[in-house]
């Protein structure tokens, strides 16, 4: 029977057998004592965790009978894990929580305290006389106090409420009811599912403070110190959101958690090796080291296993404890006491210096990875008898018993109540209506108001010109960019930068070399002096933990503007954008955002400058991404407008953008010949932001001469290269209409139509790749559209950029442009 042991049923027959034979004690103890003469939890407490954990145990049993008949589509479970129960029970439920998918346990109890919390505050709103905790509720979430100094005892229980033990069963699952109800909605894909409506199985709801995660192979740790740097940046940032004096919308920060929460991130073993873990253990404790305060726990939940590779005996120990800045502490969650005595000792402790801790919690793999993974396979029969004897439920039914808080019999009476319950929620979710067609699927991925990012544009500059156009006129030194002449790609960025920070009290810049040096081509200059250090902030050499500060920076109600300084090393991040920023509406329905708008320098062209990590042509990865803005800025005069509408529709709708800026445009001056100026242009005065408003997803065009025989599409560099052949073509008699897509994400589909019809002949030229180009999608939108003119490419040779003259030979050229309009208009 060991080679199968791990069934659901064997399960289930392992724990009724083992609670049959467990003798009574010899006294009944009161379920208001300790459990034990020197532990933190009482009796009535410890049963109110063995509830949250059979609770978890039961969703685990019913998953797989609901797969057994096709209804089911999640059996990740936790069986095994649910030791972390404890851990919940040592937190606040207003701590933000990114939890591992085994934390099943950990939801019930959350979703307990927090019901307790607000039916308590009720209850005083309607009687300030009354108790502070109504008896029916059996777990409150009291406010835990002030940890003393070091060394700190335990904190005291006050997570959990004092109950009669005697409750009936039906009474202790009422209060996981409801998490329970949520997780089988996850299950089935119900679209009433209270977090993702369907779209994935995660624990998450706006109410418990648990934010989705949908992923937690790591991805989520460098959110998870983004939050921390962030909770931290809010409580010390003053009311004006600027150093030294009121801006034009003065006023603090809304943060979403109390200013002393504290960050707690879950994972497993094998996380550990990840480079995603890597980065964001180094980002805490580097933080840590410079003095800065990130009050992150980090619990690893070490099962010993990544699927089936067991991760090598004593490493993830060795691994977590070499971590500089980061306190280490283990616990068994096999014993429910100790698990919460250390949990809480670690959350006191985080809570109290603001800085990083990890907890590292042993636990056990019960019922394989998943419904499908065969244990026999990998595993022996011993292996597999040894965890089941480590079954943290039955550990705490032993303690129960032992204890005489309770019998094996009524602890049975409890589990199979709450088994019988579980199941019956399970029936009544089996019919609740599924997600049935792609716009239900996709309404919650991106949502776009442009109506209401126009206002927001209008409002920021009434601010500017109104009320705020003293400070503003301080903040640029009396001289304000409108005032500054001709600008650069490069100055205008600053300036709409800067007008940004003023407008925005919770927008921050930062990014490697932005603050002191000003961006490794000046783009960030002055910031920094002028908002401070607070605002405007270098970060370590780590793309992917400059992501997850922003990352963590949005969810708490800031507006990150991070840099990755060039484009190639954009890669090696990616999935923060892709899995973590760009799913957090979709897998919230927005009860959760990240709003950021990334600037990127990239594209080719640099002069003496080189090869392909600093002229990187790859965008299709962008482009790929559900729901992400890209945006493309030629010129100065576009720069402004579309960052101002990158940072209104991140405030408004919560959107994540990216604000790829052509490197060898920043500092160009000259459109036609040396020294002509033409692609240098004013900055706009406030008056004229309105008038000047760029949408997401509208081109500009030019006209050159008659504008009739041709149409060029294209964006960035090419925009430049375009109107010079258009320039050439027009002394041969040719009139060409250059059309600057601004936006590769979403594509302006209208535009690309219209303009294409106009002339009956399109030329796209594409600076990135032919293959996985942006020029694919243009053509795609034509075709899709119906058009039936004359269409040809001009698009980057599949390769990357080398160094040097060589970089000629498969970039695109002027001279290919006019040669490529040249061979469409000969058909």
């Amino acid at each position: 029977m060991l080679c199968d042991v791990t069934t659901p049923q064997d399960l289930d027959d392992r724990f009724r057998e083992t609670l049959a034979a467990l003798p009574a004690a010899e006294r009944r103890r009161d379920s208001a004592d300790p459990v034990t003469d020197d532990a933190p939890l009482s009796g009535a407490q410890l049963l109110d965790l063995f509830d949250a954990q059979v609770t978890s145990r039961q969703l685990d049993l019913a998953a797989r009978w609901l797969r057994s008949f096709g209804e089911g589509f999640y059996t990740i479970g936790s069986a095994g894990h649910e030791g972390n129960a404890a851990v919940a029970a040592a937190l606040r439920p207003t701590d933000p929580a990114l939890l591992h998918y085994r934390s099943g346990a950990f939801y019930c109890v959350r979703a307990a305290q927090a019901a307790a919390a607000q039916a308590a505050a009720a209850q005083a709103a309607a009687d300030p006389g009354a108790a502070a905790v109504p008896q029916a509720a059996p777990i409150r979430a009291a406010a835990v106090p002030q940890a003393p100094a070091d060394p700190e005892p335990p904190a005291e229980p006050q997570a959990l409420a004092e109950v009669d033990g005697s409750a009936p069963p039906a009474g202790a699952f009422a209060a996981y009811a409801e998490a329970a109800r949520d997780v089988l909605r996850g299950m089935v894909a119900s679209s009433r599912e209270p977090i993702a409506g369907g779209r994935h199985k995660v624990f998450g709801r706006a109410d418990l403070a648990i934010v989705p995660t949908t992923s937690t192979i790591a991805s989520h740790l460098p959110r998870a110190v983004g939050m921390g740097l962030a909770v931290e940046r809010l409580r010390r940032l003053d009311t004006t959101g600027r150093r030294g004096g009121a801006g034009p919308r003065a006023g603090a920060v809304d943060a979403p958690w109390p200013p002393d929460a504290i960050v707690v991130c879950s994972f497993g073993d094998a996380s550990v090796n990840h480079a995603s873990a890597t980065a964001a253990f180094n980002t805490a404790g580097w933080y840590d080291h410079a003095g800065l305060r990130i009050p992150v726990l980090f619990v690893c939940e070490d099962n010993g296993l990544g699927i089936s590779v067991r991760s090598p005996e004593g490493w993830v120990e060795a691994a977590l404890r070499s971590k500089p800045g980061i306190r280490y502490l283990s616990a068994d969650g096999a014993d429910p006491v100790q698990a919460y005595a250390v949990a809480a000792e670690a959350a006191a402790w985080v809570r109290r210096h603001r800085r990083p801790a990890v907890l590292h919690l042993r636990t056990v793999r019960l019922m394989g990875h998943a419904g499908a993974d065969a244990e026999s396979a990998y595993r022996s029969p011993g292996e597999l008898a040894a965890d089941l004897d480590r079954d943290p439920v039955i550990g705490t039914a032993r303690l129960l018993v032992s204890a005489g808080v309770a019998t094996g019999e009524e602890l049975l009476a409890r589990y199979d109540e709450t088994g019988w319950q579980v199941r019956r929620l399970a029936e009544e979710v089996l019919g609740e209506p599924k997600l049935a067609s792609a716009a239900d699927v996709v309404s919650a991925l991106a949502p776009r108001r442009p109506v209401r990012v126009a206002r927001a544009v209008a409002d920021a500059a009434a601010r500017a010109s109104g009320p705020g156009a003293g400070a503003r006129a301080e903040a640029f030194g009396g001289r304000p960019p409108e005032l500054a002449g001709p600008m650069t790609l490069a100055q205008s960025i600053n300036s709409a930068l800067a007008d940004g920070l003023l407008d925005h009290p919770q927008m921050a810049v930062f990014g490697e070399d932005v603050a002191v040096k000003g961006g490794v081509y000046g783009v960030t200059k002055g910031l920094r002096d002028r908002f401070g250090a607070a605002r405007v902030f270098d970060t370590l050499l780590d793309e992917t933990s400059v992501l997850g500060l922003g990352l963590g920076a949005g969810l708490a109600g800031m507006l990150p503007v991070p840099e990755i300084q060039y484009l190639a090393y954009l890669h090696n991040a990616e999935d923060q954008l892709r899995g973590e920023a760009a799913t957090m509406q979709f897998f919230s329905r927005g009860a959760f955002r990240n709003p950021m708008v990334l600037r990127v320098a990239g594209l080719a062209y640099q002069e003496r400058f080189g090869g392909h990590f600093h002229n990187d042509n790859s965008v299709a990865v962008l482009r790929d991404v559900p729901g992400l803005v890209v945006a493309v800025p030629a010129r100065p005069d576009d720069a402004a407008p579309m960052l101002r509408t990158c940072l209104a529709s991140a405030a408004v709708d919560g959107s994540v953008c990216v604000f790829l800026e052509p490197i060898a445009l920043y500092h160009t001056r000259d459109l036609y010949a040396d020294g002509d100026g033409e692609w240098l242009a004013g900055y706009p005065e406030p008056g004229a932001w309105v008038a000047g408003h760029v949408p997401i997803g509208r081109a500009r065009v030019y006209r050159v001469g008659t504008a009739d025989d041709l149409t060029i599409i294209t964006f960035g560099n090419g925009v430049r290269m375009s109107l010079r052949a258009a320039a050439v073509l027009a002394e041969e008699g040719v009139g060409t209409r250059v059309m600057d897509l601004r936006w590769l994400a979403p594509l302006p589909v209208a535009d690309i139509i219209r303009e294409a019809s106009a002339t009956g002949r399109v030329l796209v030229v594409d600076e990135t790749r032919r293959s996985g180009g942006v020029g694919e999608g243009v053509i795609a939108a034509l075709v899709d559209a119906g058009y039936v003119g004359a269409a040809r490419r001009v698009a980057g040779v599949d390769s990357f950029v080398p160094l040097g003259p060589a970089a000629r030979s498969v970039l695109v050229s002027a001279e290919a442009i006019t040669d490529g309009a040249r061979t469409l208009l000969a058909r």
